[in-house]
């Protein structure tokens, strides 16, 4: 047994390295991720499998507890990396499962001073949600009170100066402000401290304990100041306005940090809880949970599809706009892929579950998602440094600043420096430092998430972002991947040649044998007598006692068939325009010829036209001949190309593009491309591609849209440029902030900092952070959306080098002027009143809609001239008490 593990490990590591020196850099990752956890199983060798998970942690309060967390787990054994994300409240772990187990994590980060759930975030979801919605509500509630108490408060303190007992009463009413609603800030501290640490509630409860308790003294003790000839100064409102304030600011902050990671809620809510099972006749309602592959279930209008599965009966329109970020709704037949999570919207139909609970689309990109938010930038490694001794450093600061007032100002030395101390400790602020990246991350890869944009790290926004030159793969990327025949020429008039061509076709190996079928027609009535395929020329086959051939002229050739002239022109006209021919001849003569192509994606010119509008150069590689290469790239616009390129050559040549300067992204979607992908500083996979490439790929654009390349691309400058913008912020704040608070300016204008205006300033600084953030959510990432699209001659041009036919173009031309918008419909209750809404809509002439209940929304095609919003509420208000109004 141990010599058949030996031999089975060195015969992995043998394969990886023949395939290593096949493709060159090739990352065969999946591959690689499947026999190793397949031969580590049993722990074979030592060899210990890790995972990784993402866990919700509770009792962090600002930037310095998610450093405490980072390193408490990151300092125990079976812990391979841990990294925290403050924003969203998560650790993502990778670790040993038989070393190292939640529970353990759990204890140590409770000894710590902090809790975490030991599910999945992905599953604890809902519990995580109940935790955070009480936290929420507690917090507002303490908020209330202690805003109500402070101004009550400041009204005696700075209207009612000269009323008597107004000290008194400020004492009574301030003591449970500090106390009892900001208890929290002191339970939090004494923690830190039991563990020596210090974070954020460790300066919030000090400064405001130290505040509190020279207020104190001065009231029991005015003469100890007067005597001295010294007035003696009571700061209750500024303890007091102080825990109001940064109590305000949290609540925001956490609002605000909430809205961060809707788009992550919002995919996990597309998970349905239950649906209808069929068994037999019999039909019943089951949980999600209980559904195994090869369930049959069905489909009703308006229910969310459940897992993953195949169309069996039934045919629907589909909305996978929550995936794909397509607003169209697709047509679902028989045979036809659907995903969980998407909406079923007009028929019903039945399928057969394939892939169910974590191993669904849905599950899959909500997992890479939350990866994704927890991953962290490089830009944030300073921040986070700064982060972990932000909280020392500035005590020190404040005591410094104590300890020089009193020294240099014997007079009002103490009470000075008593206020900066106060000030400094409260004004300083590490969570704007700390919320800065991880916010704009989460806003960015989730509007990505919604836009069909799939990210895998924070690192590959950054990359992104330098991006000035694009290499396309072309099969399958700017290609279809899909041949079809585009022209069939007969030359024989016997209806029998049909039946016979299809015969062989259908016995054919060759790839473009599928293409011929699906042209004619599967079900030959005629069966070959005989059949022999011929590596790389053709079929041949014998019918009554006759032979028949299907392939390329060397085929013919070889059998000295003749081709005659009509023929040659044909084959001549199909090559120049990057077709494939395929010749059916007898024994004598050519019977017919088709032209095969592999059909250019309708989102391909206008992609490449975006992007050399960005300035960055488009270059296509491809395995195909030169003279295919050259007419797919004039029909799209691309200037560079490269043809007859294997793998290896792929990889070269991006690294050759490196040397030169170029920040290069490669986008490809098949095991050839995985090699060039992984050389590429960026790798970007389209979503129908090969999962290895997928696995390679850095980002995966779901619906292999190309013009979501661009988007990608405005996307990661968009949060990039919010990463900086949010990190000048919290710098610049805390290098003016600081020493104003220490009193640097009194010298100079006698101007010395209230802590009361320090403790707004704080709460502002970390609210700005997260709503600078969330201003991404709210921009767009293309302007293609709602707009008509320029009917130019770059589109004509194309068409024309393409050989394309008058009708194509007209057509071309006329989708080119669709003009697309999106709606809010109000009023909507049920499917019922959707279809309503629908039917009436599509009742205006030059009106396409698809309207949806979850959300409410309609998405219009207009045909002609865009309809006023008058004129569709018109239409609907004739259907009941419906409104639209613009997104």
């Amino acid at each position: 047994m141990a010599a058949f593990q030996f031999l089975e490990v060195t015969s992995y590591a043998l394969f990886l390295d023949i395939a290593r020196y096949a493709f060159g850099k090739v990352h065969i990752n999946l591959l690689a991720i499947n026999m190793e956890i397949r031969l580590n199983s049993n722990d074979r060798f030592g060899m210990n499998r890790t995972i990784t998970e993402t866990f919700p942690i509770l009792e962090m309060s600002c930037a310095a507890c998610a450093a405490r967390v980072d390193k408490t787990l990151n300092r125990l054994d079976g812990v391979v990396h841990a990294t925290v994300n403050f924003a969203a409240a998560t650790a993502t772990v990778e670790y040993t499962p038989d070393v190292c187990t939640p529970e353990k994590m759990r204890d140590a980060l409770r000894s710590a001073g902090y809790d975490m759930l030991t599910e999945a975030a992905d599953s604890a979801a809902e519990e995580v949600e109940q935790i955070h919605s009480a936290h929420y509500r507690a917090l507002r509630c303490r908020t209330i009170w202690a805003s109500a108490l402070s101004a009550v408060i400041m009204v005696l303190s700075m209207v009612l100066t000269g009323v008597p007992h107004a000290d008194l009463v400020s004492w009574i009413l301030a003591t449970p402000v500090v106390f009892w609603i900001g208890r929290q800030f002191h339970i939090n501290a004494w923690r830190q401290l039991k563990h020596r640490a210090a974070n954020m509630d460790t300066l919030v409860a000090l400064s405001t304990t130290v505040a509190y308790l020279f207020s104190v003294f001065n009231v029991l003790f005015p003469s100890f100041w007067t005597s001295r000839g010294i007035e003696p100064h009571i700061y209750f409102e500024s303890s007091s306005v102080i825990i109001a304030f940064i109590l305000i600011g949290r609540t925001l902050e956490e609002r605000a940090k909430a809205n961060t990671s809707s788009s992550l809620r919002r995919l996990i809510g597309l998970r349905p809880k239950s649906v209808t099972r069929a068994e037999g006749e019999a039909l019943q309602t089951v949980p999600v949970e209980a559904v195994q592959p090869g369930d049959t279930l069905i489909a009703r209008p308006g229910e969310k599809i459940a897992v993953d599965g195949v169309v069996t009966q039934g045919e629907s329109y589909v909305d996978e706009s929550m995936l794909s970020g397509e607003p169209i709704a697709v047509h679902k037949t028989p045979g036809e892929r659907v995903f969980a999570g998407t909406i079923n919207q007009r028929g019903s139909f039945r399928y057969t579950a394939t892939q169910t609970g974590s191993a669904t689309m849905l599950a899959q990109i909500i997992r890479m998602v939350q990866e994704a938010q927890g991953s962290k930038a490089p830009v944030q490694k300073l921040a986070d440094r700064i982060a972990g001794i932000f909280v020392p450093v500035i005590l020190g600061i404040a005591l410094l600043s104590m300890l020089l007032w009193m020294a240099l100002d014997p007079a009002e030395g103490l009470s000075h420096g008593i206020l900066a101390f106060v000030t400094v400790l409260i004004i300083a602020c590490p969570c704007a430092l700390g919320l800065a990246t991880p916010t704009a991350i989460m806003v960015g890869i989730g509007k990505g998430a919604e836009n069909g944009i799939l990210i895998k790290d924070a690192e590959s926004l950054e990359t992104a972002k330098r991006t000035d030159c694009i290499v396309l793969d072309k099969t399958g990327t700017i290609t279809e991947g899909r041949p079809e025949v585009s022209d069939m020429i007969w030359y024989s008039d016997d209806l029998q040649s049909r039946d016979i061509l299809l015969s062989l076709e259908e016995h054919s190996e060759h790839p473009l044998a599928e293409a011929v079928t699906r042209h004619l027609g599967k079900g030959a009535m005629t069966a070959p007598e005989s059949v022999e395929n011929i590596s790389g020329k053709g079929i041949r086959g014998s019918f009554n006692g006759k032979e028949y051939f299907a392939g390329n002229m060397a085929l013919l050739a070889e059998h000295e068939i003749t081709v005659n002239d009509n023929v040659k022109t044909a084959i001549a006209r199909l090559t120049a325009e990057a077709k494939s021919v395929v010749l059916f001849a007898d024994s004598t003569s050519v019977l017919a010829l088709a032209g095969i192509t592999d059909r250019i994606k309708e989102s391909a010119v206008p992609a490449v036209s975006s992007l050399h509008r960005e300035g960055i150069e488009v270059i296509m590689l491809t395995g195909d001949n030169e003279q295919t290469a050259q007419a797919v790239a004039a029909q799209t616009g691309i200037e560079h190309f490269k043809a007859a390129m294997l793998p290896q050559d792929k990889a070269l040549y991006i690294k050759q593009l490196q040397t030169e300067g170029k920040h290069v992204a490669m986008i490809g979607d098949g095991i050839n491309d995985s090699a060039a992908m992984a050389q590429a500083d960026l790798s970007i996979a389209m979503g129908r591609g090969s999962d290895i490439a997928i696995d390679v790929a850095r980002m995966t654009i779901i619906s292999s849209d190309l013009t979501k390349i661009s988007d990608a691309l405005n996307l990661s400058r968009m949060t990039v440029r919010t990463i900086r913008e949010n990190l000048f912020w919290a710098f610049i704040y805390n290098l003016i902030s600081v020493p104003i608070a220490a009193g640097i300016l009194y010298p100079i204008c006698g101007f010395l900092l209230n802590p009361m205006i320090g403790g707004a300033a704080m709460a502002f600084s970390s609210v700005s952070v997260v709503t600078n953030s969330l201003r991404l959510k709210r921009k767009r990432l293309s302007n293609r959306t709602g707009k008509a699209m320029p009917t130019e001659c770059t589109a004509q041009r194309s068409c024309e080098l393409s050989g394309v036919e008058d009708m194509t173009i007209n057509q071309t031309i006329d989708n080119m002027t669709t003009m697309k918008r999106e709606y809010t419909i109000g009023g909507m209750m049920c499917q019922h009143c959707r279809a309503h809404v629908e039917k009436a809509l599509n009742a205006v002439e030059g009106v396409k809609a698809v309207v949806t209940l979850e959300p409410p929304t309609a998405v219009i095609e207009f045909t002609s001239a865009e309809k006023p919003l008058a004129e569709l509420q018109a239409a609907l208000s004739a259907e009941g008490e419906y409104t639209i109004s613009e997104k």
